[in-house]
């Protein structure tokens, strides 16, 4: 079969692939929870839940709020000219859009953000699109590090750097920002803007965002069960591959399905299977909250910052700056 007709014949059957996911994910979940419902009746909250569960979604909106700290890093990297306080702002206030059908909404409204601010198109789907990609870059390198050390471990995760260096990047940025135009009907040719540094910053946050993410599913584990260092590790790599999976499967609005199937998968040889589920079921509520409370502060901080901007006096000129005006024109 030749390839322009096998392309032809995905994009026809893509919608269709997204459900048959969703149906296959979901499927596995309810079928683990219906072997297991008994055991898991039998779980009982470890001492001092409630404080567990609220630091877990303090460090989950931690992990929101830096994410949209490092989503600044990237598009300033693009020459995007926005500010630090307007892009934590808009990052948090569309991170619920990828919920909604199509999941591409969140995507829609950062473009039309950086749009809005000036920047090119270009420079606005390129801005949008690397935050993904160095996402899956770091969560795939945590997944290696995280694994036994072994001189193949090392090859890999060597590989996996190379392919942000800009010679192999720019290439799959170039293709998936032209994905995204036909996806999102914009029109027009734009210049698809092309990295000349490698993405160091950039990268490190995306790293420290999935620690943080991972921190918080630990937290979740804990106080269900007592675990010890080693176990800590051996989650938090779970959890990256598991989140992973969730963030680059098509038809996983927000990693739904994807990343509860392949945790129960991945941890339940290891840890009983009623404390996996009650984890993975804690972690994606403590996860939707932090995402939830994450839009409200920033629209709240928005709306504020709208209201002082209105109350806020004409500025006059200070006496300063009258002084320095009068030397200025007397010279």
């Amino acid at each position: 079969m030749k390839i322009p007709k096998f392309l032809s014949l995905f994009k026809r059957f893509k919608p269709y692939v997204r459900w048959f996911i969703l149906a296959l994910t979901f499927g596995f979940i309810l079928h683990t929870l219906r072997v297991n419902w008994q055991q898991i009746l039998t779980v009982r909250f470890s001492p001092h839940v409630f404080p567990k569960l609220i630091t877990a979604l303090g460090v989950t909106l931690l992990a929101h709020v830096w994410s949209g700290w490092v989503w600044y890093w990237i598009v300033r990297l693009l020459n995007a000219p926005v500010s630090t306080t307007w892009a934590v702002i808009t990052y948090l206030k569309t991170n619920l859009g990828k919920y909604l059908p199509g999941n591409v909404w969140h995507f829609v409204g950062r473009v039309q953000f950086l749009r809005s601010s000036g920047a090119p198109i270009g420079v606005s789907i390129v801005g949008v699109i690397l935050e993904p990609v160095l996402m899956a870059v770091a969560a795939l390198a945590l997944v290696v590090a995280i694994l036994p050390s072994t001189f193949l471990q090392s090859l890999i995760l060597i590989g996996i750097l190379v392919l942000v260096h800009p010679r192999v990047l720019n290439p799959i940025l170039s293709r998936l920002a032209k994905t995204k135009m036909k996806q999102t009907d914009f029109e027009g040719q734009p210049i698809i803007p092309k990295l000349s540094n490698y993405p160091v910053k950039p990268l490190i946050g995306e790293v420290i965002f999935v620690v943080l993410r991972g921190s918080g599913f630990l937290l979740c584990f804990l106080s269900l069960d007592v675990i010890t260092i080693r176990d800590s590790w051996v989650i938090l790599g779970a959890f990256s591959f598991a989140w992973l999976l969730g963030l680059v499967v098509p038809g996983a609005p927000g990693g739904l399905g994807v990343f509860e199937a392949t945790a129960l998968a991945v941890l339940t040889p290891q840890f009983p299977v009623e404390i996996v589920l009650g984890a993975v079921a804690l972690y994606r509520l403590n996860s939707t909250l932090a995402e939830v409370l994450g839009a409200g502060l920033a629209f709240i901080d928005e709306r504020w910052n709208l209201i002082l901007a209105r109350r806020s006096p004409e500025p006059t000129p200070s006496r300063g700056m009258i002084s320095s005006q009068v030397t200025s024109t007397d010279a």
